[in-house]
């Protein structure tokens, strides 16, 4: 619940923050630069956080990570509603809402780490790989159920404030706070750590960012040999999952601006549309993870380079929509293909190396995965104020041009099984 809760609080209001900046007057690149700093932060302090849970303990950590959840949104909260009611400019909102923004980045990373830690140190080693998934899965569904429930959590007002499109933040503060009442009550006080158990950075939740299995890998396999990006087995992986990551944080963080200026909306009607698409989008990815992929048995070359082929022709798609329709259509097809390269990313990464080197490459792979949501937001939102079609068919000649160089570079591993997790 923890897991699930972050993520679907940091979505939601991912979801409905187009709106905000438009309702508010603030430039579309503001947004934008809101969640790009935002993830910085996370990308920074998750492995920070996740060694210092294996000496103060997980509650603590869980703790630390779920209150800051709380706080951050509660401020943020307060500063979008300050400028709605017009007590504050749009421009200064948005500023206070960064600040917001940065205790969220920095402390919210302490929880999933923690969280998975505690749950290694609870279950046998049969258990351990299955039980990390599901939380895994609680993250991924998080993604999913954010941008779905934001629409009905528009608030009315409160006597003569207006709470509007602030509506999730507070509510989601409240789920958060509700979150560390129940830790606080019901986890155990494990100051001292089970011995050999610990857990590992997870990649910031963020639409499109489904889970990918890298950090159940990282929590459960050994760290006894160091691989570093460049290493030839694995540096066209990296090369690969950085270019797919840019370009599905591209097109995923533009998609509410797109969606209010082809249907020519108004930014407080656009959310259930906006919705509607992400929905669409993330459950056409699940589809594929969840369905598709096992039963075809594809190996890691062929599910990115199909991924490849669906994600760059959904993303074209995408950039010329100009219904309802058609853009959750191609945004679907779009997820289908980044549904196809995530998982292709990370079991090739994965299976390049052998078992010393599992936990060293799938914390490579987390961080490649976090990564791509620190530039990619603000790059793809800059296109996008430039040519609203821009940053849909930038991403998709550089996928286009990522398949000659998969084809080329990318090779089938060859271990013969794949690692707990992969």
């Amino acid at each position: 619940m923890v897991m699930l809760t972050i993520a679907a609080g940091n979505t939601a209001l991912q979801s409905v923050l187009p709106a905000l900046g438009r309702e508010l007057k603030v430039a579309d690149s503001a947004v934008a630069a809101a969640f790009s700093v935002s993830a910085l932060l996370w990308v920074l302090a998750a492995p920070y956080w996740a060694k210092r849970s294996d000496r103060h303990g997980r509650r603590a950590m869980i703790l630390l990570g779920i209150g800051g959840f709380s706080v951050s949104l509660s401020l943020c909260g307060l500063f979008l509603a300050a400028g709605i009611n017009g007590w504050i400019s749009g421009t200064a909102a948005f500023i206070c809402f960064i600040a917001g923004r940065l205790i969220y980045g920095t402390f919210g990373a302490a929880a999933p780490p923690a969280v998975q830690a505690l749950v290694a140190g609870r279950t046998s080693r049969e258990e351990r790989t299955r039980a990390l998934t599901l939380l895994g899965s609680a993250f991924g569904l998080g993604t999913i159920l954010g941008p779905a429930i934001a629409p009905y959590l528009i608030l009315g007002g409160i006597g003569a404030v207006t709470i509007g499109l602030s509506g999730p933040a507070f509510l989601f503060a409240l789920f958060g706070a509700g979150m560390f009442l129940a830790v606080w009550r019901r986890l155990p006080n494990d100051l001292t750590p089970q011995p050999g158990t610990h857990g590992a950075a997870n990649a910031y939740p963020s639409i499109g960012g489904q889970s990918s299995g890298a950090s159940v890998t990282a929590a459960t396999e050994p760290h006894s040999e160091h691989v570093g990006y460049a290493d030839p087995r694995i540096r066209a992986w990296m090369i690969a999952g950085l270019v797919m990551g840019h370009a599905q944080a591209m097109t995923g963080q533009a998609i509410g601006f797109l969606v209010i200026d082809r249907l020519h909306v108004a930014p407080a009607d656009a959310l259930q549309p906006t919705g509607i698409v992400l929905m669409m989008g993330a459950g056409a990815a699940l589809l594929v993870q969840w369905g598709i992929i096992p039963l075809l048995d594809l190996k890691p070359r062929q599910l990115v380079l199909t991924g490849l082929v669906f994600a760059s022709a959904g993303c074209a798609m995408t950039g010329l929509a100009t219904s309802l329709y058609g853009i959750a259509t191609a945004y679907a097809l779009a997820s289908i293909g980044f549904g196809f390269t995530r998982p292709g990313f990370t079991a090739g990464s994965s299976l390049a190396v052998g078992h010393a080197a599992q936990g060293s490459v799938a914390g490579k792979v987390t961080s490649i995965n976090g990564a791509a949501f620190v530039l990619g937001p603000s790059i793809g939102v800059g296109l996008y104020e430039w040519r609203h079609a821009l940053p849909y068919l930038t991403a998709s000649a550089a996928l286009v041009l990522m398949f000659g160089y998969a084809w080329v570079a990318l090779r089938e591993p060859r271990h013969d099984s794949w690692p707990s997790g992969a």
